[in-house]
């Protein structure tokens, strides 16, 4: 008979069994952590008891009362805390998803460049990339806010490259078409394209795989959009009217504006995390054996082919974990806004703590938002990672 390690031999005391052990560690830690999550919370709720401090989130249905500038949505100073904070989480979703696309384009560019055969090319890339990781991102946003508000022009003498565009130190104004109709349609219709774009990039990824022909899917998938969209437009009746902005006082009417504070820490956020995407693009390609390079120019592939074509798409099964820490960081440190007033959700949340004392209730709204919406993103990438990944046969 063999001895397992799990059975105790008779006349072991019960406390020397590893079995027995374990499980009553875990009882004792689990106790552990329910005890001090009951004094905690028993202690928080004395406390505000004692103080005359009403719990529970029904402040959030009262009137605000403050403005807010950034606005995605309308908002009206009469209107509840609940919607308030809603406009501060478009802010803060809005920064952070274009933060993502322009730091994920700019850093694969700079990564790209930092393996550039080009020497002076090369040592640019290398140069941004060591300055700005090593320069703190509250100090960059404070640099790109001065630069944006102290350098350029007042709004009567605010430059006008084009006609209706206006770039002055209060931000940037643009024409942009009134929402009617044709546009609607023309939103369906640029859905449908997009549908139609997904089904001819997988159709044009079989073609390839059965025939060894590439084919041009983006400049495609890009033709279906504007195509469908501009159908949707004259199904709409292809009406079409501008809102162009006009000097009016100290800013603007008409049209829409681009804040110099979300300018500064849209850059300021998309050139931050732009270098650290650069080091990991460049860490995945390399990763990438050069027998695969050798190979195709072999076949006779230009360098920017076997890039495109070759290392990238190898080389995201490296990129992209790593990846997902950057989008995951970018998203938190738009909570840096608040530095330069831009009025992103933590900012928002913030006020509303100030005037209604609610802060335990408010600083959980923030842990909640932030949490949900990082979970959200880590579940996409890791996602996008499994589709990416090698299929072995055998696990």
């Amino acid at each position: 008979m063999t001895l397992r390690a799990t059975d105790r031999p008779s006349g072991v005391p019960w406390y020397n069994d590893e079995k027995t052990r374990g499980v009553l560690y875990q009882v004792v830690l689990l106790a552990v952590v329910l005890f001090v999550g009951w004094w905690l919370v028993s202690n928080t709720l004395r406390n505000l008891e004692q103080r005359q401090i009403s719990t529970g989130f029904g402040f959030l249905w009262r009137e605000a009362g403050f403005a807010i500038a950034e606005q995605r949505i309308r908002f009206e100073p009469t209107d509840s805390y609940a919607r308030a904070l809603i406009v501060g989480l478009l802010n803060t979703l809005e920064v952070s998803a274009i933060g993502i696309v322009l730091a994920t384009l700019l850093g694969t560019v700079v990564g790209v460049a930092r393996l550039s055969t080009n020497w002076l090319i090369a040592r640019l890339a290398t140069v941004y990339v060591e300055v700005v990781r090593n320069i703190p991102l509250l100090l960059q946003l404070f640099f790109w806010y001065a630069f944006i508000t102290q350098s350029l022009p007042g709004v009567r003498e605010a430059l006008h490259p084009l006609p209706g565009v206006f770039l002055s130190n209060r931000g940037l104004a643009v024409p942009v078409p009134e929402f009617n109709e044709g546009q609607a349609w023309a939103l369906v219709g640029g859905a449908i394209g997009i549908a139609a774009s997904i089904f001819l990039a997988r159709w044009a990824r079989k073609r390839q795989d059965a025939t060894g022909q590439p084919f041009p899917t983006i400049f495609a998938a890009l033709g279906l959009i504007i195509v469908f969209s501009f159908i949707g437009w004259l199904i709409g009746g292809a009406h079409s009217a501008l809102s162009i902005p006009e000097k009016s006082g100290f800013g603007f009417s008409g049209g829409a504006e681009l804040s110099p504070e979300f300018a500064a820490l849209l850059i300021g956020l998309t050139v931050y995390t732009a270098a650290f995407i650069a080091e990991i693009v460049r860490g995945g390609v390399l990763a990438v054996a050069y027998g695969q390079t050798e190979a195709a120019m072999a076949l006779g592939l230009k360098s920017g082919l076997v890039m495109r074509l070759i290392l990238l798409p190898q080389a995201l099964r490296v990129i992209v974990p790593p990846m997902t820490s950057q989008y995951l960081n970018l998203f938190k440190n738009s909570t840096l806004a608040i530095a330069i007033g831009f009025r992103d959700f933590v900012s928002v949340d913030d006020t509303v703590m100030n005037q209604t004392g609610q802060a335990i209730e408010c600083v959980a709204l923030i842990m909640a938002v932030y949490l949900t919406v990082s979970l959200l993103i880590s579940s996409f990438m890791n996602w996008y990672n499994n589709k990416v990944a090698l299929r072995g046969s055998t696990r």
